[in-house]
């Protein structure tokens, strides 16, 4: 028989076909997974590997199923993820965008948010809370959402800005400057915002606590705004060097607190946090 042929006997449980692949080498066979681009085609060739007499092709059938199964159980976590925008599409709301804002924390640097807008279908493996990635997997994510998203914008308010309204306040005011954004260039049905409300907005909005964990678009959005800001931190740290704000992003780590000591405030401190106007005063 021809490796690939099936014998008579050669069934899985459900009557399907498993294919004789004894006289494929194990480079061969992988190169052959490699090839397969169809999920059933894909469990017939790990069901002959697990019967294969040689221990390496039963390994690498094992190997791929358990990938295979991994695969399926992501799909059904992203697909989880989805839930209330897919509820809002039943009830009539086609563009449905996710709000989350980021540094909300640091004694340094902008608070920023970002709305996305999803297209129904999208291709974002290991879609999670910003805070949940490393930096690798953030920029990847990041890269992807910005390439297969229908539209996104973001909103950010400085430092002094922040001074002058409270972090509450500026908070809430990145987020209205990014789904306004966004609904200038695209018409809002409605917004999942993570804890709060939006205010100032004219578009229907729902708020989804830890909305950055348990919703797509929220998420989305959570690594967009983070990426965004990192990106400026790292800037902002040629500017304004001995800080590490290449680093911490701004917070208010032990190194970050002993080089405002040494240093004094740079123009991008928020100086009504109490560790920047401690250090304010020490330098007067």
């Amino acid at each position: 028989m021809n490796p690939g042929e099936v014998s008579p006997e050669t069934f899985d449980g459900e009557g399907h076909p498993i294919p004789d692949m004894s006289g494929l080498s194990i480079g061969a066979l992988r190169e052959g997974l490699a090839k397969i681009d169809d999920r059933t085609e894909l469990e017939r060739w790990c069901s002959g590997l697990i019967q294969d007499r040689r221990a390496g092709a039963r390994a690498l059938g094992e190997r791929t199923l358990r990938r295979i199964q991994a695969d399926l159980a992501e799909l059904e976590r992203l697909k989880g993820l989805f839930e209330y925008r897919a509820a809002l599409m039943e009830r009539g709301c086609k563009a449905v965008a996710g709000v989350d804002e980021v540094g909300v924390g640091p004694l340094a640097g902008p608070v920023v948010a970002a709305a996305v807008l999803l297209p129904s279908s999208t291709h974002l493996p290991g879609l999670n809370d910003s805070k949940k990635l490393s930096a690798q997997a953030r920029e990847r994510l990041a890269e992807a959402i910005r390439e297969q998203a229908l539209a996104f914008s973001l909103g950010e308010v400085s430092s002094g800005e922040i001074d002058r309204v409270n972090i509450l306040q500026a908070t809430l005011e990145a987020m209205r400057r990014a789904v306004s954004g966004l609904h200038e260039q695209v018409s809002l049905d409605h917004v999942l915002v993570d804890a709060r409300k939006v205010p100032g907005i004219s578009v229907p909005q729902t708020a989804i606590v830890h909305g950055d964990a348990i919703d797509g678009s929220i998420a989305a959005a959570s690594i967009v705004a983070k990426v965004y800001r990192d990106g400026l931190m790292k800037r902002f740290a040629e500017d304004f060097p001995g800080y590490g704000l290449e680093r911490h992003m701004g917070y208010g780590t032990a190194a970050h607190i002993e080089a405002l000591g040494r240093l004094g405030v740079s123009p991008i401190h928020r100086r009504s946090f109490a560790p920047v106007a401690a250090a304010a005063r020490r330098s007067v």
